[in-house]
């Protein structure tokens, strides 16, 4: 029973962090997606705001559905192995060891607290490792490669920094070679007529504050946008 709890414990942490790489391949800012993550998978701390970054996102909402049920089962089989490894029977750890090396047997009920110890030692344990920044930086560039190779989930080439009221926020996207607004002035760009705003472009390493209109818009150019996030992704983006 306590080998399947540790072992659900640390699928459990890795599925959450499959999912924030997953929800950053989509978009989202780091730290916003290991919370989107962590949100979906334990059920709390789902805000309006945010959700609806997941929700107005088709691989998004694929990504949280998954997460939520994997969550909902694994909690129900931790909680069904901790309360079996809790019982005081022959099959514990305490149990082997006082028939193997201990020289008198553990009464009966001092096991479930000495069991509860070995438990929250584990937990405390797996916690350490996989809040351990070098592992983690590790884990997450493996799993992100895996993720991208087998293209499971669609990269796309913008990150959403904020989100406000009404679906709007601010965008940091990169123009690439099938984008519509490829080797266009700003002014021609039309990107005003859907109520998008350029705040600022970075380019080679520079940034360049509130561009003027006649700046063209190069390939590899980053723009950092104002406006409805839907219309920022579906005007500036490779898919539009």
């Amino acid at each position: 029973m306590l080998i399947l709890f540790i072992l659900t414990l640390i699928v459990s942490f890795t599925v959450v962090r499959i999912g924030a790489i997953a929800f950053q391949l989509t978009g989202l800012e780091w730290s916003l997606a290991k919370f989107q993550a962590l949100s979906c998978f334990s059920g709390t701390g789902f805000t309006t705001k945010e959700a609806e970054l997941v929700t107005s996102n088709k691989q998004r909402r694929k990504i949280a559905t998954i997460l939520i049920i994997l969550g909902n089962a694994g909690f129900i089989i931790m909680i069904a192995t901790l309360a079996g490894s809790l019982m005081p029977t022959k099959e514990t750890i305490v149990a082997k060891l006082s028939e193997s090396f201990l020289p008198f047997s553990v009464p009966a009920f001092l096991v479930v607290w000495i069991n509860l110890a070995i438990i929250v030692a584990v937990v405390y344990g797996i916690y350490r490792i996989f809040t351990y920044e070098k592992f983690v930086r590790k884990m997450t560039t493996f799993l992100r490669k895996k993720l991208i190779k087998k293209e499971i989930f669609q990269k796309v080439s913008f990150e959403e920094l904020l989100l406000a009221t009404g679906g709007y926020g601010i965008s940091r996207i990169t123009v690439s070679s099938g984008s519509p607004i490829i080797n266009k002035t700003l002014a021609k760009s039309q990107l005003r007529e859907y109520d998008i705003m350029v705040l600022a472009t970075v380019r080679g390493g520079e940034t360049i504050p509130n561009p003027q209109a006649n700046m063209k818009i190069l390939l590899s150019d980053e723009l950092i946008c104002f406006g409805k996030l839907e219309s920022i992704r579906n005007r500036i983006s490779m898919n539009a």
